[in-house]
Formats: C-alpha cells, sequence, structure tokens
C-alpha cells in the first residue's frame, strides 16, 4: 500500500482524485464491501445503543476473535467458525441475561472465558500457523484488510448484507417497542424474550461478517459511534437509524480515501474519523 501511495497524489481537483480511486478494481471492492458494511453497522448499531447491549458489541468481537483463531488452527473455514462461535455465545449471554440481576454480569462472564481461550489460541496459531488460510494472521484477524478485499467476499458480504437487512426490518417495529419500554411490550403481547434473543443473533452474525473485513479491535467502532453520534442530533429513533447509516457510509468512504492517498491502514482511518464524528456531535449538543 505504501508503494501505491507514492504513486498516488491527491489534488484540490475531487473528481480527478474520485477517477484516480476508482480506476483501481480493488478500491471498487472496498468501496462497495464497506458500504454494505456501513448499512449494517448503522442500523444494528442504532438498536445495540437503545437497548444499552455496547458491552455486548464489545465482547461478540472478542468472540468473532476467538472463533476465526479456532477455525485456523483446526483447519477449517475461519467465517464458518466465526459465525458458529458468535451464534452460541449470542444466545447465551442473551438467555443468561435474563436469569442474573445484571445483563453485564453475564457478558463478563462470558467475555472473561472467551478471551482466555483467544489467548491461547492465539499462541498455537502463531506456532503452527500451517492449516491457515493464504494471507489469514492473527493481525489480519485483529485489525482487518478492507482494502484486500476479494471479489468472492464482496459477494459474500452482499448475501449476508442483505439477508441482515430484510431480518432487521421485519422485526424492526416490535424490536423498538421493547428496547424503548420491554415491561409495557411485553404487557401488550409483545415476546420480549424471543425478540431480545433474535437481535443477539442478528448482531453476532454483523459481528462476524464485519470483524473478517475490519478486524476485531475495529469493528466495534464502526458498530457504535455513528449510531452513538447520531443519537446526539435527534431523540426520533427512525431518524436516528437513518442518520447513523449516513454517517457510517461516510466515514467508511473518507477513511477509504485517506488510506488511499496516505498509505495508511484503513481500518484505525475509518475508527479515528468515527471518532472525531462523535466528539464533534457531543459539542453540538452541549452547545445547544
Amino acid at each position: 500500500m505504501s508503494s501505491l501511495a507514492s504513486a498516488v497524489s491527491f489534488s484540490l481537483n475531487l473528481w480527478a482524485d474520485l477517477t484516480q480511486l476508482l480506476r483501481y478494481d480493488f478500491m471498487q471492492r472496498a468501496l462497495l464491501g464497506g458500504t454494505l458494511l456501513s448499512i449494517v453497522a448503522g442500523l444494528i448499531g442504532t438498536f445495540v445503543v437503545l437497548r444499552h447491549q455496547t458491552f455486548a458489541g464489545e465482547a461478540l468481537s472478542d468472540v468473532a476473535f476467538t472463533g476465526a483463531l479456532g477455525g485456523a488452527v483446526l483447519g477449517l473455514n475461519p467465517l464458518a467458525t466465526l459465525l458458529g462461535t458468535g451464534l452460541v455465545v449470542a444466545l447465551a449471554m442473551g438467555g443468561f441475561s435474563e436469569r442474573l440481576r445484571g445483563r453485564d454480569v453475564a457478558i463478563g462472564t462470558v467475555l472473561a472465558w472467551v478471551l482466555g481461550v483467544g489467548d491461547l489460541l492465539l499462541v498455537i496459531f502463531t506456532h503452527h500457523p500451517g492449516g491457515a488460510p493464504a494471507g489469514f494472521t492473527g493481525v489480519s484477524i485483529l485489525f482487518g484488510n478492507l482494502i484486500g478485499t476479494s471479489a468472492a467476499e464482496v459477494r459474500t458480504l452482499v448475501l449476508v448484507s442483505l439477508g441482515l437487512v430484510l431480518m432487521l426490518l421485519a422485526v424492526a417495529r416490535p424490536l423498538l417497542f421493547a428496547s424503548i419500554d420491554p415491561d409495557v411490550a411485553a404487557a401488550r403481547g409483545v415476546p420480549v424474550r424471543a425478540v431480545g434473543l433474535g437481535f443477539m443473533a442478528l448482531l453476532a452474525v454483523a459481528v462476524s461478517v464485519a470483524t473478517l473485513a475490519l478486524g476485531a479491535l475495529l469493528v466495534f467502532a464502526l458498530l457504535i459511534l455513528p449510531a452513538a453520534s447520531a443519537q446526539h442530533l435527534t431523540i426520533r429513533p427512525w431518524r436516528a437509524m437513518g442518520l447513523a447509516v449516513g454517517l457510517a457510509i461516510t466515514c467508511c468512504w473518507l477513511g477509504l480515501a485517506f488510506s488511499f492517498f496516505s498509505g495508511w491502514p484503513a481500518s484505525p482511518c475509518i475508527s479515528l474519523l468515527a471518532f472525531g464524528v462523535y466528539v464533534g456531535t457531543m459539542g453540538w449538543q452541549a452547545i445547544q
């Protein structure tokens, strides 16, 4: 990427810069994949913030790291093990939190165990990386490689993202009701527990897919920061959802462009922009 950065140059002619950026197939794939991830993150992240489950999102990103490493160590498809592990842990956290007094207790219990397993798998993988797919390393799981997204991975992102968006929209109204006032929702006949478990499953799939592109450490930023920023700008849930998607896409595109012209890794650029937007919206809210 550094050699490419020396071959391209940024100018004040934005059309020329955009043409230069889109000349490369890998940037076209990165922009498409990033846009899909941003749409999913904005929609699901809105409900994560509304339901006060940001800790769950962080835990699942760590679970994704452990699941992907487990697949690499066993010589299996990392995406398959990542999805399987994420779904099992997400449903476990959702079920435990109904019985324990504090939801954070359930998530913290699972997280401590998952991090221990992940640490063990990282040691094993570092010493025996032979069965891993080409280009698959512990660093790539942690930090991702959105600019290195392949055509096959983009096709997978299209299918998974479309499925996630359709399923989320199908349960959006009862999920919103259960997120804002679960007691009243239950009294009105909304299956609050089932809706909550279903949402945890959707969250696990979204985090799992995003981890391979953005990395386990940085997927949390795209999932939470745009949604949290949007809720500083409006109290209307549906408007906040649209704003979260727009902010996530904007951060993703600008982060990829900055990465392209500077040679810096894409995921940190996107995360830093998302953080800057969050700080800016906090300041805007404070002066209103």
